[in-house]
């Protein structure tokens, strides 16, 4: 064997053996102080001990081993909790060393995880961030505000959603609906397409999460595509973030004062979070907020104020489903010759009533100083 070919199998096997170490030496530890939890192969942990059934096997793990499952899921430590009792005890009275999630490597894109709020850390910009949404966002009078808005985009979804159903009865399709978010806006249309695309990105298993010495290699080229897509969504959010900064410079007033006014006017204090939000902080809130939104608007509309009864398709049961997620899976009508009924007097007033509880704003702003005041006095873990 000469000097060449001793260099081609001793490099791929030091190589190995750097990696085993370096993989002890993060994975490793106070060992004993963990849960329970089945033993790992070397490098990829359990990773490949799920099966294709994970949820099925963490129950069998359950039994034994009890309720708190300790796992390597290749270099990353994991811990799973399946028992609301535990779960209590972790998330109420450890919630601190326990309030910060693993950033998926797709998601430091664009440094989307430092200004969203979904994604950011327990701190101070995460709770200013946090009190402005409760404050601003998630109170009636705002939700008044957009009763005309969030009626139109009602209609014009639902009467979409009559069209295609009839267009593709028309060509001897069965009249399945296949995008809810599809618009005649070229625009609009680009934007939903690429939000959709990042939330599929977001939640796609990528190995680098699971090696962090592959994030520089990106060898499933998840984080390229995200910062496509990112780019995309970026532009058009900049460009209306962009064209209210240039109403405000012209000293132009609007009629009524919207989310994105509250994040430009913004000014802190300068003790807790930043002074002012900067445009990038701004484009990622909007960004994560319609994300959260998509989902969140569909289960909205489901049911009110049109009822639409729906069934799984090929005689599926909730029983004999497949629990294995997939993107994109349609339902149809269990009866899609009935017309939508769309009569103004059948469907529920949108507008918030605020006088039946006058005094909800007042209490909830009291519970959130309360709680600020309390999560200021924890360290920021």
């Amino acid at each position: 064997m000469d000097s060449h070919t001793l260099l081609v199998f001793t490099f791929p096997a030091a190589l190995i053996l750097l990696l085993f170490i370096w993989t002890k030496a993060k994975t490793g530890g106070s060992a004993t102080r963990r849960p329970p939890g089945p033993t790992g192969w070397p490098l990829v942990g359990n990773m490949f001990d799920l099966g294709d059934m994970p949820h099925q096997t963490m129950y069998k793990l359950k039994a034994k081993y009890g309720p708190l499952l300790w796992l390597q899921l290749g270099s990353v430590n994991t811990m799973v909790v399946q028992s609301p009792k535990v779960a209590a005890e972790l998330f109420k009275n450890y919630d601190i060393p326990f309030a910060d999630r693993k950033i998926p490597d797709a998601l430091t894109a664009f440094h989307f995880n430092e200004s969203a709020l979904s994604m950011n850390t327990f701190g101070a910009y995460w709770r200013v961030l946090r009190r402005i949404c409760s404050k601003e966002f998630s109170v009636n009078k705002r939700v008044n505000e957009t009763e005309d808005i969030r009626r139109k985009c009602t209609d014009d979804m639902v009467r979409w959603i009559e069209e295609e159903a009839a267009a593709s009865r028309a060509n001897g399709g069965p009249g399945e609906v296949l995008d809810l978010l599809d618009t005649k806006s070229t625009e609009g249309k680009e934007f939903f397409d690429c939000m959709n695309k990042i939330m599929e990105l977001a939640g796609t298993p990528n190995v680098a999460d699971f090696f962090p010495f592959l994030k520089w290699f990106d060898p499933m080229k998840i984080k390229r595509t995200m910062v496509r897509d990112m780019t995309k969504t970026m532009k058009i959010v900049s460009k209306f973030v962009k064209e209210r900064i240039e109403e405000k410079q012209a000293g132009t007033q609007r009629a009524k004062r919207d989310f994105l006014d509250v994040l430009l006017e913004y000014e802190g204090d300068g003790k807790d979070g930043p002074d002012k939000f900067t445009v990038h902080n701004v484009n990622v809130i909007i960004m994560d907020f319609t994300s959260e939104a998509l989902p969140a608007a569909v289960e909205e509309v489901y049911g009110k104020p049109f009822a639409f009864d729906w069934e799984l398709s090929g005689g599926v049961t909730p029983e004999t489903m497949d629990m294995q997620e997939r993107l994109g899976i349609t339902l149809r009508k269990k009866v899609p010759e009935d017309p939508i009924e769309a009569k103004e007097e059948a469907r529920p007033d949108a507008h918030v009533e605020e006088e039946a509880r006058p005094d909800e704003q007042a209490e909830e702003e009291a519970r959130l100083d309360a709680q600020a005041e309390e999560d200021e006095a924890r360290p920021d873990g």
